[in-house]
C-alpha cells in the first residue's frame, strides 16, 4: 500500500514535459490552444500581425514573470509592483521566464551580445548564487585558509625581501571615511595605504567623497629572515592583520606586487572573495582583468608595422623609426644621441647592420626590439649639451615607442606613434576579460 501511495505522489508532482496553453486571447489572439515542448529550441513564426509577440512576450513571458513575482515575499513585491495577468483560460507547465529582446548594436568596446541583451546579468547572478569556486592554479576546490600556512608561504620568499603586512578595511567604496581613519588613530595605527599610496595617518587629508577608495592599515614592515625570532614576529603580525581585516590580509612585496590571503577562502596563496555578481562583470573593477581593464584586448606596438619589409637590412631602413638615423650619403648612423646608441649596438653586440632583417639571429632581433631588464649599453656621444661615454640601460624599441606614445602631449607625435599600434588579445586573460580568480 505504501509503494502505491508513493508512486501516485511521484506521478502527481512530476514536471510536465511541455507547456499547455488554452484559450489565449491577449491582443489579437483568438482563443488559441497550443502545446509547446520543453527542452527544445522553438521558433514562433508568421506574417506581421499574426500574434507572434502577443503569444511569446505578452502571454508566456508575462505570465511566467507574474507567477515568479507572486512567489516572492510581500516585502520584495512592493518594490516590483503589481503585474497584470494576461488573458487566457489556463497555462500549465510554465516556469519563471526571461526575455532577450532585440536592441540596437552599440559601438561601446565594453558591450557584447550578452551585455546588450542583458543575458549577461542573469548569468552573473547564476554563477554567483550556485557556483563552486575552484583554484585557477591547481584546479582544486577552494577551501579555508590557515594562518600557519600563510606564514610558511611568506617565509618561502627570498631572504632580504621587504614586506608590508596590510589589513584591508575598505575596498572600492566611495566616501571620506573620516570615522574609520579616526578609529585607526585611536587604535595606535601609524600608517595606512590609501589607493596604493602609503601615508602617515596624521598626514592623511580629506578623501574625495565621490571617488571609490581602497584603505588598508599597515600592520608591520618586515625584511624576510629565517630565524625563529622573525618567525614569531611574522606569525603575530599575520594574526593581527587577519583580525583587523576580518579574515583577510594583503602582503605587499615592496616594489613588486600584492599577495592577497584569506581565512575564509584561500588556495595556493591566493585569497578568493565571496561570490558576488559583480565579480563576473568585466565592467566592474572587482571583476575585470587588471591588464586589459576588461576590454579583452590591448593596444601594443606591432612588430610587422615597425619592420614592414624584413628583406631590408638595418642600414637600408628595415626598422622604420630608425630610418632617419641612416644618412643617404654617409651610412654611418652616428651623430645624434639615438644614432650613437645604434653605433654602440653594432659594435658591442656584434649585430650586422648590412644583413637583411629576417636573416638576423632571432636573439639579436629580440634584443633590439624588446631589450632586457639588466641590458646595458656603453654609448660614446659628443653633443652640444653633453659629451663623454655613458652606460645606459636599454629597454628596447617596442617598450620605448609604447612609453612615448603614452607620455607625449603632442598630437603630432601621438599620430606618428599610433602608426605602429595594433590591437591584440590580452595575454593575461586570453580575451576572456575577467581576472583569473
Amino acid at each position: 500500500m505504501r509503494q502505491c501511495i508513493l508512486l501516485l505522489m511521484a506521478k502527481k508532482t512530476q514536471e510536465l514535459d511541455r507547456i499547455l496553453i488554452k484559450g489565449a486571447r491577449e491582443h489579437n489572439l483568438k482563443n488559441i490552444d497550443l502545446e509547446i515542448p520543453k527542452w527544445k529550441f522553438v521558433v514562433i513564426t508568421g506574417v506581421s500581425g499574426s500574434g507572434k509577440s502577443s503569444l511569446a512576450i505578452d502571454t508566456l513571458f508575462a505570465e511566467g514573470q507574474r507567477r515568479y513575482v507572486e512567489s516572492l515575499s510581500s516585502y520584495a513585491r512592493q518594490f516590483l509592483g503589481q503585474m497584470e495577468k494576461p488573458k487566457f483560460d489556463t497555462i500549465r507547465g510554465i516556469a519563471p521566464t526571461i526575455a532577450i529582446e532585440q536592441k540596437a548594436a552599440s559601438r561601446n568596446p565594453r558591450s557584447t551580445v550578452g551585455t546588450i541583451t542583458e543575458i549577461h546579468d542573469y548569468l552573473r547572478v547564476l554563477y554567483a548564487r550556485i557556483g563552486t569556486q575552484y583554484c585557477f592554479k591547481c584546479g582544486k576546490e577552494v577551501g579555508r585558509g590557515d594562518p600557519a600556512r600563510m606564514v610558511e608561504q611568506l617565509l618561502e620568499l627570498p631572504e632580504g625581501t621587504q614586506l608590508l603586512l596590510l589589513a584591508p578595511l575598505v575596498e572600492n567604496r566611495k566616501g571620506e571615511h573620516r570615522e574609520l581613519l579616526e578609529e585607526l588613530g585611536k587604535e595606535g595605527v601609524a600608517r595606512v595605504r590609501i589607493d596604493g599610496l602609503v601615508l602617515e595617518l596624521e598626514n592623511v587629508q580629506a578623501l574625495s567623497r565621490n571617488k571609490k577608495h581602497n584603505i588598508e592599515a599597515v600592520v608591520d614592515r618586515l625584511v624576510i629572515r629565517g630565524d625563529a625570532e622573525f618567525r614569531a614576529r611574522l606569525t603575530d603580525s599575520v594574526e593581527t592583520a587577519l583580525r583587523m581585516g576580518n579574515g583577510n590580509l594583503v602582503a605587499h612585496i615592496v616594489g613588486r606586487e600584492d599577495l592577497r590571503m584569506s581565512e575564509a577562502k584561500s588556495c595556493c596563496g591566493v585569497a578568493y572573495p565571496a561570490l558576488e555578481p559583480t565579480l563576473f562583470s568585466f565592467n566592474s573593477p572587482l571583476g575585470m582583468c587588471p591588464e586589459c581593464h576588461g576590454l579583452g584586448s590591448v593596444l601594443t606596438m606591432d612588430e610587422a608595422r615597425i619592420v614592414p619589409d624584413p628583406e631590408l637590412s638595418l642600414r637600408q631602413g628595415a626598422v622604420v623609426p630608425w630610418r632617419n638615423y641612416f644618412l643617404t650619403g654617409d651610412e654611418d648612423p652616428a651623430g645624434s644621441w639615438g644614432g650613437d646608441q645604434l653605433k654602440a649596438m653594432e659594435k658591442q653586440w656584434g649585430i650586422d647592420f648590412d644583413l637583411p632583417w629576417k636573416r638576423l639571429p632571432k636573439a639579436q632581433r629580440e634584443r633590439l626590439l624588446y631589450g632586457g631588464k639588466d641590458l646595458k649599453l656603453r654609448v660614446q656621444h659628443h653633443g652640444k649639451s653633453h659629451s663623454g661615454t655613458f652606460t645606459i640601460g636599454y629597454e628596447g624599441l617596442v617598450p620605448t615607442l609604447l612609453r612615448r606614445y603614452r607620455q607625449t602631449q603632442s598630437e603630432e607625435m601621438k599620430t606618428y606613434y599610433s602608426k605602429f599600434l595594433s590591437s591584440r588579445a590580452c595575454t593575461a586573460c586570453q580575451g576572456a576579460r575577467l581576472r583569473p580568480e
